[in-house]
């Protein structure tokens, strides 16, 4: 596969950056990465290739997701934590952060997230989805925003930081309230922080721009979901 039809499989870019500019003076994105989920299929096919071409780009950091416990084991991409450091060491690479499924925040599964994110050196626990049962409960997003708030706290004991990614969903009213701004408002900010996806809050009909001033020091990720032949 050559370079252009490699980044073209691309369905989304993440925009990393330890201190977004929207929350600082100087109004500047200081790295920008690649969500490793974005090329998922090559990486099925060729793991070790895909980080090359990746690297090969120019990029220097990139998020993780796909964590998976199983029997008491970790993986990423079917790589154990130790293998997936290895091989991000091996190209050049850091993961600041990952994308952690919600049902990993349990209290049983989430020890093993913050075990994981540290042999892999990430600074950032990102939960990139709230499941269907647990929005369509009665104060369903207050609900998760204690369990972020949990989850945030054992991860900030852990050293690192926990956040959330937006899609869609959070922009539907629910009697009346932003789903996102109930989110905000229950969760800690200081425990929990936002990864923005600009895409989608966009494509909610909010403006991610109101949401930074509103809110700043909540927005240390922010990323774009681009479509699928998508050049960066």
């Amino acid at each position: 596969m050559d370079r252009r039809r490699f980044l073209g499989t691309m369905t989304a870019a993440t925009l990393l950056s330890r201190r977004l500019g929207w929350a600082a003076q100087n109004h500047k994105i200081d790295k920008i990465g690649v969500q490793l989920y974005t090329v998922r299929s090559e990486i099925a096919k060729d793991f070790d290739g895909s980080l090359a071409k990746v690297a090969s780009v120019g990029y220097k950091e990139v998020e993780l997701a796909g964590f998976k416990p199983k029997g008491g084991k970790v993986s990423y991409f079917d790589r154990s934590p130790q293998q997936m450091r290895a091989a991000l060491d091996r190209h050049g690479l850091t993961a600041p952060s990952a994308h952690v499924d919600y049902t990993a925040l349990s209290e049983r599964n989430f020890p093993k997230a913050l075990e994981a994110s540290k042999i892999i050196g990430h600074q950032y626990i990102v939960n990139p989805w709230i499941d269907d049962d647990v929005r369509k409960q009665p104060d369903g997003f207050k609900r998760a925003a204690e369990t972020f708030n949990r989850a945030g706290k054992a991860t900030k004991q852990a050293g690192m930081q926990f956040a959330y990614h937006n899609h869609w969903f959070e922009y539907i009213p629910v009697n009346g309230n932003l789903p996102y701004d109930i989110l905000l408002e229950e969760s800690d900010p200081d425990l929990v922080k936002m990864e923005m996806d600009l895409c989608w809050v966009t494509l909610g009909g909010q403006d991610p721009v109101k949401y930074f001033q509103r809110y700043p020091g909540r927005f240390p990720l922010a990323g774009c979901a681009l479509g699928e032949r998508e050049i960066l």
